[in-house]
């Protein structure tokens, strides 16, 4: 059964920093491209940043460019996404998802909530 589980969420003054992990299982990582989106309250789901296969490239949405970084250790079956000088509008359910690079496979974690709050 194919999972995905975030963890790393939580409450930080702006500013600050987390980082939040996806642990993956049932299913061959490497195989997949990773991505983390996020979803703010009143607000569409939005992609913050995406990693290809092993070695891949990466993308990020302008709004975060230069403060997240995105990353997978495929010998952990982990993608992480680093999240620096984070701002109120970080504010948000983050969610990661897995790809299929053969198939048209998605799966998606059940989120984790970011609060960036004074």
């Amino acid at each position: 059964q194919v999972q995905l589980v975030e963890s790393g969420g939580g409450l930080v003054q702006p500013g600050g920093s987390l980082r939040l992990s996806c642990a993956a299982s049932g299913y061959t990582f490497s195989w997949y491209a990773m991505s983390w989106y996020r979803q703010a309250p009143g607000k569409e789901r939005e992609l913050v940043a995406a990693i290809a296969g092993p070695g891949g490239s990466t993308n990020y949405a302008n709004s975060v460019k230069g403060r997240f970084t995105i990353s997978r250790d495929n010998a952990k079956n982990t993608v992480y996404l680093q999240m620096n000088s984070l701002k109120p509008e970080d504010t948000a359910v983050y969610y990661c998802k897995a790809r299929s690079l053969y198939t048209d496979l998605e799966v998606w974690g059940q989120g984790t909530l970011v609060t960036v709050s004074s």
